[in-house]
């Protein structure tokens, strides 16, 4: 086993995570030279515990995590080979540190990326089913050779040049927050991703849609179903989404658990951003220059730009 830490930082982003944060960099602080701090000017004692273990603190104001992950990209000062991308309300298992320590050292040149597995935490116990575990994310990226892409929902790091690998072990996903916290969170997510949807239908923003591939890694084929997925009629997608998810994936085997997760993730997150989509076409119809100003005195984005 290696004792010298690999010459890695962890790129953090904040916003009032106290509850999370020392855990956080807890599971970092072995792994990792450097932790980067990127914060939205907290309010809480964030900013102690980020300096009480060392790491670098910066804040910028926040528009989405496209655009803080990129802003800590370009101006923190990254000097070590790789970066991995950690949210403050996450932590890696015992395994994935190990891995890291003693593989990333022997990592071949052409490998720019590496995937690892995200698992979620619900009530305080994993998600192993209905589709939850694994899910490969790209955490870890060549400094230089990555930055997230700018959606208006689920960014992802992307590569600008090379092939990935994967590492064993867990990221692991616990928020600690409660349920009417959950709740407010995903009804502003519904906004932004009932936006993503009509970007992919209007392309609001002029940029390239990402296709996916249903041969493609992981992620790629989850980017493939979900075009397949957006082609399907409103309202009656989220009934055949949560019927994929709790019964063919086996998510009533969590329990209840796994009830609530797939009611409340499945068909009631999916189902309110079907509503919103219908709520927009009430308002403004299918034209795209009333749809842009129908968001803009609603909801006060401007969906022609990301950030």
């Amino acid at each position: 086993m290696s004792k010298q830490k690999p010459s890695l930082t962890a790129l953090v982003l904040t916003f009032n995570e106290e509850m999370h944060l020392k855990r956080c960099l807890e599971s970092l602080k072995d792994v990792c030279e450097e932790i980067l701090i990127i914060d939205s000017y907290s309010k809480d004692k964030t900013e102690s515990i980020a300096k009480e273990f060392g790491a670098r603190f910066y804040q910028n104001p926040f528009t989405n995590h496209a655009a803080q992950l990129n802003w800590g990209i370009n101006n923190g000062e990254i000097k070590t080979d790789w970066v991995i991308r950690v949210d403050a309300d996450e932590y890696i298992s015992e395994e994935l540190a190990l891995n890291i320590k003693n593989k990333l050292f022997d990592v071949n040149d052409t490998i720019t990326g590496i995937r690892v597995k995200r698992l979620m935490y619900f009530f305080n116990k994993p998600l192993k089913k209905g589709g939850m575990y694994p899910i490969w994310h790209l955490k870890l990226w060549r400094n230089g050779k990555a930055h997230c892409e700018q959606r208006w929902m689920d960014e992802r790091m992307k590569l600008i040049e090379g092939e990935t690998a994967t590492l064993e072990g867990d990221l692991i996903d616990d928020n600690l927050n409660n349920i009417n916290w959950w709740t407010t969170k995903h009804n502003n997510y519904a906004t932004r991703e009932a936006i993503d949807i009509l970007d992919k239908i209007y392309n609001f923003t002029n940029s390239n849609v990402v296709k996916g591939n249903f041969f493609g890694n992981s992620e790629e084929r989850r980017r493939w179903l979900k075009l397949k997925y957006l082609k399907l009629p409103l309202f009656f997608r989220p009934f055949l989404f949560w019927f994929i998810r709790y019964f063919l994936q086996l998510g009533f085997v969590e329990g209840k658990r796994g009830f609530v997760w797939n009611i409340l993730q499945c068909f009631w997150y999916r189902f309110l951003v079907d509503t919103k989509i219908f709520e927009a076409y009430k308002n403004a119809g299918k034209d795209k220059e009333k749809l842009i100003s129908y968001f803009k005195d609603e909801y006060g984005y401007d969906i022609t730009k990301v950030s």
